[in-house]
């Protein structure tokens, strides 16, 4: 066991160098042993105070050369020049049983050159709902970050007029690297590094561009084709990120930085639920947009190394940034077919789907539910059983049911395989923001991680039927509802 440093390789101005902050008293929350055997980390024979002690900062793994990471962003649209880790620290990068170098950071590792006054430090509400909510959405096959390790830190920090338990997350990661990563370079002007970021992109996540004879035009194709992907996934499930600034958005089409993030419960294509949020600048249905909004701005920065014109390379960036919407629907609508067993694509398959989410708007059906209970309703054979009573009793969904019963007779597979793709498609369970809230809860007055563990036993296996873990699979009851998510900083 011994940490690589990949990043530490590039050009100065983007990262500082710097141990984390010790810690007071480090205990062990939670270790993800599966995730060490995949990073190859010998850890597992550790004890939970040695554990503590590495995932805390207060010892070094072999071969780390801490940074925290230069950036600057679009938050909420505003561009801000200087950013960066401001309470995190990327500890090097391990090399996995694929032989693929994975990012290894600690986040609420404390002050840094970039903390802008803050105290580097995180609670441990949104350590804990980063663990959940990372380990869910990599549990149903969406790029994510992971989470290796959570710890108490034994110190308090201050969030408004609360003190709260101070935590520590182990964030593993395919890249750290973001939009905003680019941004600060192109900032400064600074050509030569930016151009060396590029290469270091492309050659460790990339390699497919160097076949270009336009790689730094291939590479914005590439992350487009990306991000398409991941939008279209987390609108799959339901997901609403809820900070999308370009600093939180990766190069490498991962889902990173859940701050606060939630699951929808009853369908509303305008559902936000992040504090900050206050026009809904980052609804769920404005996700896909501001995807492409954020890739502009990336496309931005790469203008200099197209090596053409300025005009002539504004016009290759806008071809490829105005290629997204495309991909974006080509596989928003590959995904919703397949939630709603659909296997050979028709033209009338978008009109379909779209009425089907007009009907849950209206009715306010819980998204995960009733694309479940669909697949229920195909496998019973239409007994009557699997989709809600309240939305069957709706004329217009028995309508609709009429319309997807008619295009399910043109599919040329049979019902059983329709139904195995739906229930690879529709998870039983997601982590429920009031679940996560109640987890958050015991944690924090009474140290109880008991509801921690019940909850992640659950969500790692979301597509499959768990008898004894049917209360998690229901919505919340009007007074469980959570209506505002809220960020750790």
């Amino acid at each position: 066991m011994n940490l690589e440093n990949d990043y530490s390789r590039l050009p100065g101005t983007l990262y500082t160098r710097l141990d984390p902050v010790p810690v007071v008293a480090p205990r062990l929350i939670r270790f993800n042993e599966a995730l060490a055997i995949e990073l190859r980390l010998e850890l597992n024979s550790s004890d939970p105070e040695h554990l503590a002690r590495i995932f805390s900062g207060n010892e070094k793994l072999p071969g780390s050369q801490p940074i925290a990471l230069a950036y600057a962003g679009h938050q909420f649209g505003s561009f801000v020049p200087r950013l960066g880790d401001g309470r995190a620290v990327l500890l090097g990068e391990a090399r996995d049983h694929r032989g693929i170098l994975q990012d290894i950071q600690l986040k609420g590792a404390g002050r840094t050159a970039y903390s802008r006054g803050g105290d580097g430090r995180a609670a441990l509400g949104p350590v804990l709902r980063e663990y959940l909510v990372s380990e869910a959405m990599t549990a149903m096959g969406i790029p994510s970050t992971r989470s290796l390790a959570a710890v108490l830190t034994g110190e308090r920090v201050r969030r408004g007029p609360s003190s709260l338990p101070g935590a520590i997350l182990t964030r593993v990661a395919s890249s750290h690297v973001r939009v905003g990563t680019f941004q600060y370079l192109a900032a400064q002007g600074d050509t030569q590094t930016l151009r060396s970021l590029a290469d270091y992109v492309i050659d460790r996540y990339y390699p497919e561009a160097r076949l270009s004879d336009t790689p730094y035009r291939r590479l914005l194709d590439l992350v487009v084709d990306r991000q398409a992907v991941l939008i279209a996934q987390w609108m799959k499930v339901g997901f609403i990120h809820g900070v999308m600034n370009t600093d939180n958005t990766s190069v490498v089409g991962e889902t990173i930085d859940y701050g606060p993030c939630a699951f929808m419960d009853a369908y509303d294509p305008q559902a936000v639920f992040s504090s900050i949020d206050q026009n809904g600048r980052y609804s769920f249905s404005n996700q896909p947009a501001i995807a492409q909004w954020n890739l502009a701005r990336f496309a931005e920065t790469l203008l200099p190394l197209f090596g053409a014109e300025q005009e002539q390379s504004i016009a290759l960036a806008t071809e490829s940034i105005n290629a997204y919407s495309a991909k974006f629907k080509q596989e928003w609508l590959k995904a919703m077919r397949s939630k709603v067993g659909l296997l050979q694509a028709q033209p009338e398959d978008e009109d379909l789907i779209n009425a089907l989410l007009a009907v849950m708007h209206r009715t306010q059906a819980d998204y995960t539910v009733t694309f479940w209970g669909l697949s229920d309703y195909l496998e019973l054979d239409r007994a009557g059983l699997g989709v809600e009573q309240a939305l069957r009793d709706q004329a217009d969904f028995r309508v609709w049911l009429r319309r997807w019963e008619e295009r399910g007779a043109q599919e040329s597979e049979s019902s059983a395989v329709r139904f195995d793709t739906m229930r690879g498609a529709n998870p039983r369970y997601i982590p429920r923001n009031h679940r996560i809230e109640e987890v958050i809860e015991a944690a924090t007055t009474e140290e109880d991680f008991a509801p921690l563990e019940a909850l992640l036993e659950v969500i790692v296996r979301p597509f499959d039927e768990q008898p004894s873990a049917a209360a998690y699979a229901a919505p919340p009851r009007p007074e469980q509802r959570v209506l505002e998510t809220f960020c750790g900083t």
